[in-house]
């Protein structure tokens, strides 16, 4: 059975700060105005988290559903806070609410003196408990998890794709993904029934707020009626492609390079194991890649008590060792002093 890549956490939870920072309850909340949104990272490492790769913010408004979305290069706190910053610019209701996890790339100064001087209510969640943040983790698979996969993400060539894929998906995903909204959960001896809302647009349900200023209403109005969903359906399946033909790109090259390396080290394996004299006349022959390896004349030690001396060979030696093989190195240092007559 095949082992499916699945998200993972990388974050760390702020310290010196985390306690200034309330956990979120629900009476602090007005969860029927837009404006109080959740926040989190998802991450695009590919199941190997080794090294630096793209994170996607995901900002979710708990009452109509909208939903932005920004990759940054990682989850430095200063592109996260630019990221939040354009977000900020681009909702079409005022934000008044931030909720988040405790990892550091939200709980720091920067964010904490943003919502301070902006007035704006920040808390965060309890520790390792997702369903906290419900309204955004639902979001990162629908909306993230479903466009651009599982795969590993790390060059600025798709950061740019990944951006301008979100620039379409935000607005296929808010004026035309209509959403449904959990307002009853009644539990029955072992059963539990749920009651939901009719479903309706992030859009529609924007303009139906009565916290909703009309300027910003007549806004959406304006830019709703220039849009056409099939026109950007199709710009999000042509940037999903060549998303894909990166990612392929890159991982025939990380294959291709990994089957180098593997025939280096088979090479130098082999070449370890043989004679000076097998040594020798292999190099001399050029058979198997063993030309590859330098000559001890491009290595020559002549110094303080080895002038004069057969030194020539601890070129191969400082080769070998390049490479990592440690042990090997050893063993053919001890054949090159005694083939030199040194003790």
């Amino acid at each position: 059975m095949a082992q499916q890549i699945n998200g993972r956490s990388n974050t760390k939870p702020g310290t010196l700060l985390k306690n200034q920072i309330p956990i979120r309850t629900y009476s602090e909340w007005d969860e029927k105005r837009p404006g109080f949104v959740e926040i989190d990272l998802v991450g695009h490492d590919g199941g190997d988290a080794k090294g630096e790769y793209m994170q996607a913010l995901d900002v979710t408004d708990v009452c109509t559903g909208w939903t932005e979305t920004q990759a940054v290069k990682n989850k430095a706190q200063v592109w996260v806070f630019e990221a939040l910053e354009d977000i900020k610019s681009q909702l079409p209701f005022e934000l008044l609410g931030i909720d988040s996890d405790n990892g550091s790339e939200f709980i720091n100064h920067h964010l904490f003196r943003f919502c301070k001087e902006g007035e704006i209510t920040f808390t965060r969640t309890r520790s390792y408990r997702k369903n906290d943040n419900c309204f955004v983790e639902q979001k990162n698979y629908s909306v993230v998890r479903r466009t651009v996969g599982y795969s590993r993400y790390d060059t600025e060539e798709e950061l740019k794709v990944i951006n301008e894929l979100y620039g379409h998906l935000r607005l296929y995903t808010n004026f035309f993904q209509p959403v449904m909204k959990l307002i009853e959960k009644t539990r029955i001896g072992s059963r539990v029934k749920k009651k939901y809302d009719k479903a309706r647009t992030p859009y529609k349900r924007v303009l139906e707020s009565p916290h909703t200023a009309e300027h910003a209403k007549n806004k959406l109005k304006r830019q709703y009626a220039k849009l056409n969903p099939a026109e950007l359906k199709r710009q999000i399946t042509k940037l999903q492609n060549r998303l894909l033909r990166l990612a392929s790109l890159k991982e025939v090259m990380r294959k291709q390079n990994l089957n180098v390396n593997k025939k280096k080290q088979a090479i130098l394996g082999e070449y370890s194991g043989m004679g000076w004299s097998e040594k020798i006349a292999c190099r001399a022959s050029g058979e198997g890649g063993f030309s590859e390896l330098p000559h001890e004349s491009a290595f020559s030690v002549n110094k303080g008590h080895n002038q004069g001396k057969n030194t020539k060979c601890f070129g191969v030696d400082f080769y070998v060792r390049q490479q990592g093989c440690l042990a090997t190195f050893l063993r053919e240092t001890r054949n090159c002093v005694l083939h030199s007559g040194s003790i």
